[in-house]
């Protein structure tokens, strides 16, 4: 089974509450397990990344 590429975009910054990256939007956790996890949670985790992207964006404080 061919292993999935990772979503990082070398732009690690885990900030907030969440502890989300900034870049892709794992947790620090899923960085470090992401090579060793199973298909299923990888899927898991795709499926959420759009969404923690998302809220991310929407509660970044706009520049002034």
């Amino acid at each position: 089974m061919k292993k999935r590429k990772s979503p990082c975009i070398d732009l690690c910054e885990f900030t907030g509450p969440s502890g989300w990256c900034r870049g892709c939007g794992r947790t620090r956790e899923e960085c470090v397990r992401w090579k060793k996890m199973k298909p299923y949670e990888v899927n898991f985790i795709e499926k959420e990344l759009n969404r923690r992207m998302t809220k991310m964006a929407q509660t970044q404080p706009t520049p002034q």
